[in-house]
């Protein structure tokens, strides 16, 4: 779908950026867990309860996601389709596809303990598609749009919320600091071979306080369910050694521009001051009771709440749309 509008954000004249490329978890899942084997995915109601005819589309909310609202802001078409998406066109391919599988994260693990696609697999997939890309616009043109696109990668909430604490099999063979430097580790590597497959602007989502997600309130805050703050400082210490992995990335990656964007901070003040900026709920989801609903426990028996445009949150672990667009420089490209 080509984009109807002129892009909110202007770029300087000599900075075109063609397409946007997504890889990582749920956030930036367009569907493509629709076409695997898994119980992570949302292709039913009332996900998508927002989007264009209420369709479910497989994306993780009521509408739409990151992916979707930069390239709308950039100009480049309204919607990012999943690379599994059957009806997937060969015109879909040079304004950028999402690779990315909910319930993915850095750790290898994390993936395999729910069935999803790994980021090893995902960068399988990624050069299949560069091989289909070069088919139908040829070498110095894929070339091109591989290396001025936008490449986001958003990974990290899952292997601390999931693997790290919920499921806990990691906390027996590490503590927080030595599980941090192994997901700083296989992101260092994913982004490495990202660069060498073409990608040269890559803007890397730290992990949000994942101690504030509904489900985790739930889990671990207690009887009035406080933030659990153990979790939120698991995060801050991944986000400090991976926002200083990236800086040293970018130093030895010639030409690239891979950029660390803070998610914690902004996403943190949304939760505590969410009238601030037009919300009234933050410490429930939208689905069902708000406090456990995700994935397979969201659905049409659930429940909504009356009015989504009030709520940062739609089930008890993905952002609706609305609070995704906040605050708005999460979507300033790197230039």
């Amino acid at each position: 779908m080509s984009c109807s509008c002129e892009g909110a954000i202007k770029l300087p004249p000599n900075v075109t950026i063609p397409g946007i490329f997504a890889f990582g978890d749920s956030i930036v899942d367009q569907g493509n867990n629709n076409a695997i084997k898994t119980l992570v995915k949302c292709n039913f109601p009332p996900y998508g309860k927002d989007f264009g005819g209420g369709i479910p589309t497989g994306r993780f909310g009521n509408g739409k996601t990151p992916p979707d609202l930069i390239a709308a802001e950039l100009g480049i078409k309204e919607l990012i389709p999943a690379y599994l998406d059957p009806n997937l066109k060969a015109q879909d391919l040079p304004t950028g596809v999402s690779f990315a599988s909910g319930g993915c994260g850095y750790d290898p693990q994390t993936s395999q303990l729910v069935s999803v696609t790994s980021l090893s697999t995902q960068l399988d997939q990624f050069k299949e598609y560069i091989k289909k890309l070069k088919g139908t616009i040829g070498e110095e043109s894929a070339n091109k749009i591989l290396s001025n696109s936008i490449h986001l990668v958003v990974a990290g909430s899952d292997d601390l919320a999931n693997t790290y604490f919920t499921i806990g099999i990691r906390r027996e063979q590490y503590d927080i600091s030595s599980y941090a430097d192994l997901m700083v580790s296989s992101a260092y590597t994913f982004i490495q071979e990202l660069y060498q497959l073409g990608a040269r602007r890559i803007p890397v989502f730290g992990i949000p306080p994942i101690g504030c997600l509904p489900s985790q309130r739930t889990l671990a805050g207690g009887s009035i369910r406080v933030c659990a703050e153990q979790y939120n400082q698991a995060a801050q210490i991944v986000n400090s050694k991976l926002s200083a992995a990236i800086d040293s990335l970018t130093q030895t990656l010639p030409q690239s521009r891979v950029v660390y964007i803070d998610i914690y901070n902004p996403l943190l003040d949304l939760i505590q001051h969410p009238q601030n900026y037009g919300f009234e709920v933050s410490d429930r989801g939208c689905c069902g009771t708000g406090n456990f609903e995700v994935v397979i426990l969201c659905n049409k028996y659930s429940g909504t709440c009356p009015d989504d445009s009030k709520y940062i949150f739609w089930d008890s672990y993905h952002p609706t749309e609305k609070a995704y667009k906040f605050p708005e420089e999460i979507v300033d490209p790197p230039e």
